[in-house]
């Protein structure tokens, strides 16, 4: 047997990590850009995560949710706590198309309907009501395509008007910022737009955090930079570092019962250890204030190229050039060992490193990018501060 081949390799081995570094098995280090998919948050091989990890396994490393869990507890009450949504209830699942899926559940139960609105150019996984909101019919079986969705544009408010005046609508689900399709932000004006026209039609606003949450935006939540309270938060990627674990934030205004929802593995001990650790160094390093202070210094160097579009807050970052990044990520990771992302429009290249990217780590990279594109003949050399 042999892994099923659905994914693009790179020609790297990874072997080791630590902080914004990974090593090769050739010995070779690069610079970590990417995260894993901006998974890396407090950074590879942070100390104090590692030794409450294995504290954790080698005390009791699961047991199903039918017993006392003091560690989700803990967990759950330190999120509340940083992120400012202290009055709202946790549900802990493995990963971000599970959070999904279970707060358009219980958008579904609050409402009584079936209808979904989602915005065009979003993803939020690959299972099925997640693909069912997802704005990419690549990626659905026919299985699938049965779901109730409405898409409408980023910011038009008509059309979201006109479809929630039906009555009828669940839900309006939008991702805190859109990462996979290159990094677009929604505006104040229209998150405040969903959140009154939720109101006023019975609908739960839901804001996709997976990507955009946990800090990296310098913020805990993008959404919270438009003043904005949703229903329900969607979180995964960042908040175990590595280790999997998501999870729904809960309106106090959605009442549980036995049943309602159910998981096997999400918050587990082991799992609840790991994102408790995460939360801890967040607070205690600081990082969130990290992230906005070195990405606003990326963003504002990255606005000085030529015919470049640069987007994004903190350390979410989309930089959209006139042409495919291809070749320039190939150079990018062979020559100067940097690893960064793509998205789904292929002229963007995706910034989403661990939040504790340093100024100096960030100004190797503006050099080396700067090198690659005097190289490739798209800009001439430049300083950076």
């Amino acid at each position: 047997m042999k892994p099923f081949n659905v994914y693009p390799l790179q020609s790297i081995t990874p072997v080791k990590a630590l902080g914004c570094y990974v090593w090769d098995d050739n010995g070779n280090r690069y610079l970590d850009l990417y995260g894993g998919h901006a998974v890396i948050s407090i950074g590879h091989g942070q100390p104090e995560y590692c030794q409450a990890i294995s504290q954790q396994a080698s005390t009791m490393g699961f047991y199903s949710n039918s017993v006392q869990n003091p560690v989700q507890v803990a967990m759950a009450k330190k999120l509340g706590e940083l992120s400012g949504y202290e009055d709202y209830n946790l549900f802990m699942v493995n990963s971000g198309a599970e959070a999904v899926e279970n707060a358009i559940k219980l958008a579904s139960f609050q409402t009584g309907r079936q209808k979904i609105i989602s915005i065009t150019k979003g993803f939020h996984g690959r299972t099925s009501l997640a693909l069912g909101v997802t704005d990419n019919p690549k990626l659905s079986a026919p299985v699938n395509t049965v779901h109730n969705t409405i898409f409408i544009e980023m910011e038009d408010v008509d059309g979201l008007e006109k479809a929630l005046a039906t009555n009828d609508v669940a839900a309006v689900i939008i991702e805190g910022i859109q990462g996979i399709s290159g990094i677009y932000e929604p505006t104040t004006a229209f998150m405040k737009s969903i959140e009154k026209l939720c109101k006023t039609s019975g609908a739960m606003f839901i804001a996709d955090e997976i990507q955009s949450g946990y800090g990296r935006t310098g913020k805990f939540f993008a959404h919270q930079y438009a003043g904005v309270t949703p229903d329900l938060i969607t979180i995964a990627k960042g908040m175990g570092n590595g280790f999997p674990i998501g999870g729904a934030l809960i309106s106090p205004k959605i009442e549980p019962y036995f049943g309602m929802l159910g998981t096997t593995f999400g918050g587990t001990h082991l799992g609840c250890a790991a994102g408790l650790a995460v939360l801890n160094v967040l607070e205690s390093e600081k990082l969130m204030e990290n992230a906005m202070r070195t990405g606003d210094f990326l963003i504002d160097e990255l606005k000085k190229l030529k015919n470049v579009e640069v987007r994004g807050r903190g350390l979410m970052i989309g930089i959209e050039f006139q042409y495919p990044i291809k070749e320039m990520r190939k150079i990018l990771l062979e020559e100067h060992h940097i690893f960064t992302g793509v998205a789904s429009n292929p002229n963007t290249l995706r910034i989403l490193p661990p939040l504790s990217l340093s100024k100096e780590q960030a100004v190797y990279f503006l050099k080396s990018l700067i090198k690659v594109l005097v190289k490739i003949n798209q800009h001439e050399a430049v300083s950076i501060n």
